[in-house]
């Protein structure tokens, strides 16, 4: 049973066929720097790269130059569906769905909330539907597994018609990765599934922590947008929002000029100067980059305190789980955040660290509970499991 799952972003398509019932992949790949000279399709299958020049390539060229290799490898006319990352679904959808006009309706009223992700989002819908008119379309939002939260996490406190008449509250985003990666945590763990609380942290170069209590989210740190929350790769977290008509005024500026550097030119980019990349940012620390020192200083201690203030909702802490590119591979991220985190029980296996957990079944602290561990995360394995799970449903 494959599934191709689809993520569409502005100048970007990644495709990957998976058979989510093996958790195997078949083929996979990206369309990069789309609508430009440099534009390509580079794909991976069995363990080997190829990657061809598509110059000027939009979405709709890149995804019928995907279906053309789909089907010369014998792939696409065995799918059961397409699943389709979409970014922000507001708080109109609690679950992964059939897309019907009536739900993309409903993903156009929330571009204002997403306008930098859900119009993509849409292209790579409208253009599966032309390409595989009578194919199960599925779409999975990053918000969905938040949805589960209370009004007391999601709420901000501002003038309370702002919710209902702008939608202004928290919403989250990296549901899929962090749903995935708890319940591959409780596998790893052996915790038992209708009594746990765990952080999971999804640390790239967009980062995002969440409480997940009994396998749903409670809580999650980035909020209206997925500006909000830990420092990330590019963008900022949680400022001052006077921080934005302060420097607009400095500048004699639009406010949107800030907004777009909180979000494109801060994070660890900002604060080392030299780039958004953690691993550049630990080696020029490493080599007395004082600025990379504090970039790096600063994105442990904010996580580390992030990841203690979910510990309010969970009510204890059982799990903390690490994952993305950070998370899966920066030994010293970890330990300097479960170091910060002592307080609550955890301490640190140095050597299990350093191997990632490989062997520990992802463990890299010392004894029971509470206990950290690195878990691998597949939002890619997780779309294409919902889109067969609503495909079984469907009698397909």
């Amino acid at each position: 049973m494959n599934v191709l799952v689809l993520n569409c972003g502005s100048s970007s398509l990644k495709f990957a066929v998976i058979d989510p019932g093996a958790s195997v992949e078949h083929v996979s790949g990206i369309g990069q720097r789309l609508g430009t000279p440099e534009a390509t399709l580079d794909i991976k299958r069995n363990g080997s790269k190829s990657s061809r020049a598509m110059p000027g390539a939009a979405h709709g060229e890149a995804l019928r130059a995907v279906v053309e290799e789909l089907r010369s490898l014998g792939l696409a006319d065995a799918l059961v569906g397409v699943g389709h990352r979409v970014v922000h679904g507001g708080s109109k959808f609690s679950g992964s769905m059939p897309i019907t006009p009536e739900v993309i309706a409903k993903i156009e009223e929330c571009v204002p909330l997403g306008p930098l992700h859900n119009p993509p989002n849409l292209v790579g819908i409208k253009i599966a539907k032309e390409l595989f008119p009578e194919l199960l379309q599925v779409a999975v939002f990053d918000t969905a597994f938040h949805q589960t939260m209370p009004a007391v996490a999601y709420t901000y406190p501002v003038p309370y018609e702002w919710q209902d008449s702008y939608g202004v509250r928290r919403y989250g985003f990296h549901g899929t990765s962090h749903r995935f990666v708890a319940k591959q945590a409780l596998a790893q763990t052996g915790l038992p599934t209708g009594d746990h609380a765990i952080v999971t942290a999804h640390l790239g170069n967009g980062c995002s922590c969440t409480a997940v209590r009994n396998g749903k989210s409670v809580d999650t740190t980035m909020g209206l947008t997925p500006l909000e929350g830990l420092m990330m790769g590019t963008r900022s977290g949680s400022v001052d929002p006077a921080i934005v008509g302060h420097v607009a005024a400095a500048r004699k500026g639009p406010a949107e000029k800030v907004l777009d550097d909180l979000n494109k030119k801060s994070g660890l980019l900002g604060v080392s100067g030299l780039s958004n990349d953690m691993r550049a940012v630990e080696e020029a620390a490493a080599g007395g980059h004082e600025r990379a020192r504090l970039a790096l200083d600063l994105f442990c201690y904010t996580l580390a305190k992030s990841i203690a203030g979910l510990v309010v909702p969970l009510g204890r802490l059982d799990a903390l789980v690490f994952t993305g590119g950070i998370g899966e591979n920066s030994t010293t991220v970890r330990a300097r955040t479960v170091g910060l985190l002592g307080f609550l029980g955890l301490e640190l296996d140095a050597a299990a660290n350093a191997v990632h957990g490989k062997g520990q079944r992802g463990r890299i602290t010392t004894g029971e509970r509470p206990q950290a561990l690195v878990v691998a995360t597949n939002e890619e394995l997780m779309i294409a499991m919902d889109t067969a799970e609503i495909a079984r449903g469907n009698g397909r």
